[in-house]
């Protein structure tokens, strides 16, 4: 049975995550057959207009049988932020609870997944000038020097950072001057959907060798749809830092560039999905109120959706 976050309400939240390639979608469709849902995307590419291939969104038609929120919603000149994600996933999710549906989240951007599960750190702290004052001062002082500081006011910190992580050290002293509150006392304010609603939350894990093998046919898929035309288009805007980190694009605007032939930019796409994928299960391995599901070669994704149906009741 999957983890359940529980809270004092019933309403009840799916989540499933995973790395790319895994299924998740698929999944999703066959979850639509068995209960009434609406599909929230926590896809931090899926969100921009225009980059249907390259992000390997369901098509139009689909969306439109089975609802989906978050994706289409900006275009790819304009950045987009967690926080930003976080307020429009949990207005999603409201207007399906309303419409007695269960909201599903899916998708494979960790810190999407995370924040909206579990709230983010939204306090205003930030300020260059203080920022480079400490660096100067962990620079003439040693970073030794700021971490006895930090011990001083937030042990509790302190002892999480660890004495050599400069940046995190950095980051804890900044939001004290600020605040005049230790980061560790604010970060416990923070509210998520857990906090709010019954959680089941999947995990659909495979094969490194299978995993791998459905990256890089879907990669092949892509490029036969129009991979190359799609990111021409893209390419004639000015796309934003985030948009144009969208794996594809790059290895793409370096064959378009003349840095080396088209069979080498597929390759690229698939190393560095694969790449990706990796690191999606790193992120995911970490969290321990996943409940993963081992998804076999060539398995009927019908019966994962069935044991993530049957979880509901339990």
């Amino acid at each position: 049975m999957a983890t359940l976050l529980r809270s004092s309400l019933n309403n009840k939240i799916i989540f499933i995550a995973g790395p790319t390639g895994a299924g998740k979608t698929q999944v999703g469709l066959a979850l639509a057959g068995l209960l009434p849902c609406e599909f929230i995307s926590a896809d931090s590419m899926q969100i921009y207009r225009g980059m249907d291939i390259i992000t390997d969104k369901l098509p139009l038609k689909l969306r439109r049988k089975y609802p989906h929120h978050l994706v289409d919603i900006l275009a790819p000149t304009k950045e987009y932020s967690v926080a930003e994600f976080v307020s429009g996933a949990k207005r999603a999710i409201n207007k399906v609870i309303k419409k007695k549906k269960t909201p599903v989240v899916i998708g494979g951007t960790g810190l999407y997944v995370n924040s909206l599960l579990y709230g983010i750190f939204e306090v205003d702290s930030k300020s260059q000038k203080v920022r480079e004052t400490l660096q100067s001062q962990a620079q003439k002082n040693g970073i030794g020097f700021l971490y006895e500081r930090l011990k001083t006011i937030d042990a509790q910190a302190a002892l999480k950072i660890g004495c050599n992580d400069a940046r995190r050290i950095i980051r804890a002293l900044e939001v004290f001057e600020l605040t005049n509150k230790p980061i560790s006392v604010l970060q416990k304010q923070r509210r998520g959907v857990a906090e709010d609603h019954d959680v089941l939350f999947f995990g659909l894990r495979r094969d490194r060798a299978d995993l791998y093998s459905r990256i890089d046919q879907r990669v092949d898929f892509m490029v036969n749809a129009g991979l190359l035309d799609e990111v021409q288009r893209l390419l004639k805007k000015r796309s934003s830092r985030t948009a144009y980190m969208c794996i594809g694009i790059r290895e793409m605007d370096g064959f378009l560039k003349g840095q080396y032939n088209l069979k080498e930019a597929v390759r690229l796409i698939k190393r560095n999905t694969r790449r990706y994928a990796k690191r999606q299960m790193t992120w995911f391995n970490k969290n321990k109120d996943i409940e993963w599901i081992d998804v076999a070669e060539n398995a009927d994704l019908q019966g994962v959706a069935e044991k993530i149906y049957k979880a509901l009741d339990k």
